[in-house]
């Protein structure tokens, strides 16, 4: 059982379903990253997605490009993500997030051995699609990593069956179409899409894409197995965060998403 299907596994026995965070790695300081780490975890993070920056994010909304576009400005590389992660002790799952072209400019077996030294547990690649990402597939395996992908509104049935096939960990379900962001409200047909990947696949699914409160992530989870918080909190770490002096309000707001998880 690795990592990522282990916390699915204890939450299920605790009647609790996941909070699963995301954050731009280089925003803050890469030597603030284990320090943010330690407070989303105290504040209740199930499961932790280290964002890779990248200068064209086509699949996200304006807070997550400007945030990875203010990491590259801060000088980040793929490479002192993966060297600032070995420094933090692993508390809860680590996913990275980004995507293709970085991979393939350090070689899939590369990327591959350097995550797992790092300390990840699983990689989402935005931009790979399940037919195009056998060779990915392998690399991760040889590493124990697990590979998760995406499946949206739009995705034809074919699609879905693919991402159930070739994702382990959990299928990340995209809520909406478009890009991401915070918003008002879920589509409240996300559950139509939960219980099409569910038909084909035992693997936990979060949802994630405009997830950005506490009633957000409670009806989320009362048809899916946990809850992907991205923009929300990358805009609350951009305000708060000031080397430090805001954690008790990151602390706080996680607390708050964390407690809409609970059955």
């Amino acid at each position: 059982m690795s990592k990522i299907e282990s916390a699915f596994s204890s939450l299920r026995l605790k009647g609790e379903k996941a909070l699963v965070l995301f954050l731009t790695a280089g925003d803050q300081p890469l030597s603030d990253l284990p320090a943010i780490l330690d407070a989303l975890v105290e504040g209740g993070a199930d499961l932790i997605e280290i964002g890779i920056p990248f200068s064209d994010p086509f699949g996200e909304g304006p807070t997550i490009q400007q945030s990875s576009q203010r990491s590259l400005d801060n000088g980040t590389t793929p490479l002192m993500v993966l060297e600032a992660m070995k420094k933090w002790p692993k508390a809860v799952p680590l996913i990275s997030m980004g995507y293709y072209n970085p991979v393939l400019r350090m070689g899939l077996t590369r990327f591959a051995e350097l995550s797992a030294d790092a300390g990840f547990s699983g990689t989402i690649i935005s931009d790979l699609v399940p037919d195009e990402g056998d060779s990915w597939v392998a690399a991760s395996k040889t590493q124990h990593l697990d590979t998760i992908f995406l499946a949206a509104p739009t995705s034809t049935e074919k699609r879905i069956i693919d991402v159930a096939k070739q994702t382990t960990g959990f299928v990340y379900a995209v809520s909406r179409t478009g890009v991401t962001g915070a918003e008002n409200q879920v589509p409240p047909d996300v559950s139509v899409l939960v219980n099409r990947i569910r038909a084909h696949t035992e693997v936990p699914i979060c949802v994630g894409f405009g997830i950005s409160t506490p009633e957000h992530v409670k009806m989320v989870c009362e048809v899916a197995d946990g809850a992907v918080v991205g923009s929300f909190l990358v805009s609350l770490l951009h305000r708060e965060w000031n080397g430090g002096s805001g954690r008790e309000k990151v602390i706080q707001a996680v607390k708050a998403l964390k407690a809409a998880t609970h059955g």
